[in-house]
């Protein structure tokens, strides 16, 4: 490495200035060096704002302008595409190659993984098997580093990484992992996520106990490899994507749209499918923001109109307003709305429950037509439900046909959401880092790119 600075740079999902009093482990990072608000990209979810942080480049630049999107050559939402060619833009290790050929970087549980150009990669890879059944894996580069941590740790813990029985478990295996790699690898760059504040964030919102409790269990989980990174003199940088609010007000977009003549869907088996090519418009829902797709732009003025008198809507931004939030994209909607706070976006479409398609019930966050935060529950209303779920899971491991239906369709049960840029700086997300030369009052999630460089001696 001829005397770069090793770095690690930690996703700490959801962590506020609020949460941190509450994490000494990780506030100690500050502590030595510094800690600033982070101005975040919008909107505020996982899969745009990574972009942003390993480019250095707005949304309407690297194309990632949320978790999902429609796909308008394939006609088809698209949520939680894994590839890295998914985003545009020159990456952070390929900036920092540029300067040294030798350098190694390790991208672990961060999107967009797949076809990475870095050396070392570690991404949830559940197995789905042909009769329907879906095991917990992982996709690892090089690939026997999969037996090696699953030999160590055991399997990747799906599960517990995401859905109802989403837990510590997922983010202590993380960061088990990361550090095993750290130690046999000892990459000059590693990308860490941790993920646990997401779950009870917004299961129960940012404000309670449940809060403080996921936060404290989530420094916890990084308490040893901060230790370890401290001993072997590695630069940690750690950093929210965005701060997670209150939220107590569902807003149905495609409900509406569906009311206006706007939205159609095809029947199947008695279940209604969203039909993009038979809609007019249609909304892509991702939490506190939603693309809407105007097939034909005679309809857009009205379409604004409809969206503008939903209650719940704060904003419904055109191109050019959308030019000035940068997500001009071709990806992005004619039409992006933005929740009020305190409200959020469904995907659902349906206007009778019993006609619901059925993955609605279940975990499948690559066929919903937008994201689903309910998958975060098990239905209250289905006696038993954790006991049918573990005899779902017995049925499965024994090679039967088993669907885990026991997500509910009740979306008021979500009490935190984001998305919407911050109104207040402490619910915002958080900048930390172990170096005390590159203190600034603030940084925007499209210069940590070059502070990364800069922490390893690599700036161009």
């Amino acid at each position: 490495m001829s005397g770069r600075t090793p770095v690690v740079v930690l996703c700490t999902v959801g962590v506020t200035p609020r949460l941190l009093r509450h994490m000494p482990n990780l506030s100690r990072i500050g502590e030595e060096g510094f800690t600033a608000p982070l101005t975040t990209v919008f909107p505020a979810v996982t899969s745009t704002v990574q972009a942003s942080v390993i480019t250095g480049l707005s949304p309407a630049r690297h194309g990632a302008v949320g978790n999902g999107w429609y796909d308008r050559d394939l006609g088809e939402v698209r949520f939680w595409g894994q590839h890295n060619g998914l985003v545009a833009g020159e990456k952070v290790w390929h900036a920092a190659r540029a300067v040294d050929p030798a350098h190694r970087t390790a991208y672990l549980c961060w999107w967009y993984a797949m076809g990475a150009e870095v050396d070392t990669v570690l991404t949830p890879r559940p197995v789905y098997r042909y009769d329907g059944r879906k095991e917990p894996d992982c996709y690892t580069r090089p690939a026997g580093l999969r037996d090696a941590l699953t030999d160590a740790l055991g399997p990747f813990p799906l599960f517990r990484y995401w859905g109802p029985a989403a837990g510590i478990a997922g983010t202590e295996w993380i960061v088990r992992a990361a550090r095993l790699v750290v130690r046999a690898v000892s990459p000059d760059l590693s990308f860490v996520y941790v993920p646990h504040l997401d779950y009870d964030l917004q299961r129960y919102g940012p404000d309670g106990p449940e809060a403080i409790r996921a936060a404290r269990m989530a420094d916890a989980a990084l308490a040893p490899f901060l230790d370890e990174l401290r001993d072997r003199g590695v630069t940690v940088l750690a950093l929210s994507e965005y701060g997670i609010t209150a939220v107590d007000r569902p807003v149905h977009l495609n409900r509406v749209l569906r009311g206006e003549g706007l939205l159609g869907v095809f029947t199947q088996r008695g279940m209604e499918y969203l039909d993009p090519h038979g809609s007019r418009a249609f909304a892509v829902a991702d939490h506190q923001a939603a693309h809407v797709y105007v097939r034909d732009p005679s309809d857009v003025p009205r379409v604004r109109e409809v969206l503008r008198a939903v209650p719940g809507v704060a904003e419904v931004l055109d191109r050019p307003a959308q030019r000035a939030l940068e997500i001009d994209h071709e990806r992005a909607g004619e039409l992006v709305v933005v929740a009020e706070p305190g409200a959020w976006f469904t995907y659902y479409y349906w206007l009778d429950d019993a006609r619901a398609p059925d993955f609605a019930r279940g975990v499948e966050i690559h066929r919903k037509p937008g994201y689903d935060p309910a998958e975060l529950f098990f239905d209250p209303r289905v006696p038993w439900v954790k006991a049918r779920a573990a005899l779902t899971v017995l049925r499965k491991r024994v090679g039967l046909r088993a669907p885990m239906t026991v997500v509910p369709l009740d979306a008021t049960l979500v009490r935190g959401s984001h998305g919407r840029l911050p109104d207040d700086p402490a619910d915002g997300p958080v900048l930390l880092c172990s170096d005390p030369s590159a203190a600034r009052p603030g940084y925007r999630a499209t210069e940590v790119k070059d502070l990364v460089l800069r922490l390893s001696g690599l700036s161009r």
